[in-house]
């Protein structure tokens, strides 16, 4: 029997990244193994990773295009010329009648960059309006806005490779035991290589990765500021303050002093439900370490005061001079596998491409330059739960949504419900024909999957991976990118714009890389994200939280 072909990719669950070798026969996939040389993992899998291959399967799988002309009659296969010229034609006609802001796309951290880049270049330089936004926007959004606040850009600047070499590392608001288990394992091999090594973890729950913890802090939810800003209490009254980095890279240090003067350990103690020793014990463990890092992930962003807990953590690094170096800084773990990708190409109501700022009219303007248009909107687009609010009231009347199961995955489901019911036009891209949001759609595309696509992801640490395609997608079904490169392209001349469809004359996703890559030109940033240098690049760093947060 002939030994099973193998193509290099990346698994598609969480933000570690981890790359894989798909075995198949051209046709099949028929197993999966870790790929031992990509640096993310090196050949280790988890229990779902090793398990991807049996859910390459082609059940409830969507395998051509599906349209109802009427909410009153049911869904007829069309071929896919029909459905991108009658999905142009009812975008272009809402948009003649009621504004570019009337429509509205919600994709996905599962696409990969190039999708991604194309989604957001249709909806900011062909339709002219920022609508577009992310399910990442219900993970990271916080941790967005905490680097951004802090450091001055969105860019995680640590690396697993940190884990061999911090002396403290203290976990908040994440179980990486059990959501990002491979680099929980690299954390159990660095605490085993170095018996001195402490783990503190934040959680009031008594999670895997607490129940392994040098000091398990099960604090009151909500209360996470307390605890950070009793540590930092803690650091002034004992001297363990990095004076010269201060004043070499941050500004307001006296005013956060001034904030955190009477949150004690006895009265953090008192608000968090924990032990005022045990606060000291971290502080005294975080302070004189000759490394210390931060890990977050969701029960910290998923807050309504997520931003502050990100930058409250993160003030524990700076105070202390905890970052740039080895085993050392802020360290947000994403979920999606590529929620960082999507955040590198500007694929959120408020961003632009290489860490762009919409609000800042010089980046708009080297945006459209490059791009080729007039401008881009300055207004910001709808996040998320903003958008789904405005389809419930009838503002967004025509809704594209790719990859992603909104109907099951928003908050306020049944205001989600009754607004998928209530808007004019409903687009699902998606690879399954099944999910619930697939019932409230009026055109069905189908897309292609894992081990059938072919771009780049970027994991948490902000490492780029090239993702291989291994099995020609079943039936009708396409590429992402092609999708919506696909819809721009009809929808151009129907906006009275034919010259603007030149814009997206993409071959393949390699094309759309390279124009990606491009748009980092002149940025402090390369394609990869910033370096250990961030502080240098990004300059003095504000502490943004109000006082009483």
């Amino acid at each position: 029997m002939p030994s099973p072909l193998e193509t290099k990719a990346t698994c598609p669950y969480c933000g570690v990244g981890c790359g894989v070798l798909i075995e198949h026969d051209g046709r099949q996939i028929t197993g999966v193994r870790g790929d031992p040389a990509h640096p993310a993992n090196f050949g280790r899998l988890c229990t779902k990773g090793s398990t991807l291959h049996l859910a390459a399967r082609p059940e409830t799988r969507l395998l051509h295009p599906e349209l109802r002309r009427t909410r009153a009659e049911p869904r007829r296969r069309i071929g896919w010329d029909e459905a991108i010229a009658h999905a142009a034609d009812r975008f272009a006609d809402t948009i003649r009648r009621h504004g570019p802001d009337s429509v509205a796309f919600y994709i996905s951290g599962q696409l990969l960059t190039e999708d991604y880049y194309v989604f957001n270049k249709t909806m900011k330089a062909l339709i002219g309006s920022n609508n577009v936004d992310s399910n990442s926007r219900l993970c990271m959004s916080s941790a967005v806005a905490a680097y951004k606040q802090t450091l001055g850009a969105d860019a995680p600047p640590c690396a697993y490779e940190d884990f061999d070499h911090t002396d403290c590392l203290l976990i908040a608001g994440s179980n990486p035991a059990y959501a990002h288990p491979v680099a929980f394992r690299r954390i159990e091999r660095a605490r085993q290589t170095r018996p001195g090594m402490k783990m503190i973890v934040v959680d009031p729950r008594r999670t895997d990765t607490a129940a392994g913890a040098d000091l398990h802090l099960a604090l009151r939810p909500g209360t996470d500021i307390w605890l950070f800003d009793a540590m930092l209490h803690v650091l002034i009254a004992e001297g363990h303050l990095d004076t010269a980095f201060i004043t070499a890279h941050t500004e307001g240090f006296e005013a956060l002093r001034e904030h955190v003067r009477d949150t004690t350990p006895a009265r953090a103690a008192e608000v968090c439900g924990l032990a005022a020793a045990d606060i000291v014990t971290a502080a005294r463990w975080w302070g004189p370490a000759g490394a210390a890092m931060s890990l977050w992930c969701q029960g910290l962003n998923q807050s309504t005061h997520g931003t502050h807990n990100g930058t409250a953590l993160i003030a524990l690094s700076l105070a202390t001079g905890q970052i740039g170096r080895p085993g050392c800084g802020p360290f947000s773990l994403t979920g999606q596998p590529n929620a960082m990708g999507g955040r590198e190409v500007g694929g959120l109501a408020n961003l632009l491409p290489a860490h762009r700022e919409l609000a800042n009219p010089a980046h708009r303007a080297e945006v459209a330059r490059f791009w080729g248009v007039a401008d881009v909107p300055a207004q910001p687009g709808l996040s998320a739960v903003e958008l789904f609010r405005a389809a419930g009231a009838g503002k967004i009347k025509a809704l594209w949504i790719a990859c992603t199961n909104p109907a099951q995955s928003m908050p306020e489901l049944a205001a989600v419900h009754a607004a998928l019911a209530r808007c004019d036009f409903v687009v699902l891209q998606d690879a399954y024909r099944s999910t619930e949001t697939a019932a409230y759609a009026d055109l069905l595309l189908p897309a292609a999957t894992w081990g059938e696509k072919d771009g780049s992801v970027t994991n948490s640490e902000r490492r780029i991976s090239r993702v291989h395609r291994a099995v020609p997608p079943p039936g009708e079904a396409r590429a992402d990118w092609r999708i919506v490169r696909d819809l721009a392209r009809a929808l151009a001349p129907r906006l009275g714009r034919p010259e603007a469809a030149r814009l997206f004359d993409y071959a393949d996703s390699a094309a759309i890389f390279a124009e990606h890559a491009a748009s980092t030109v002149g940025r402090d940033m390369d394609i990869g994200g910033l370096s250990h240098g961030l502080l240098e690049q990004a300059g003095p760093q504000q502490w943004p939280f109000p006082a009483g947060s």
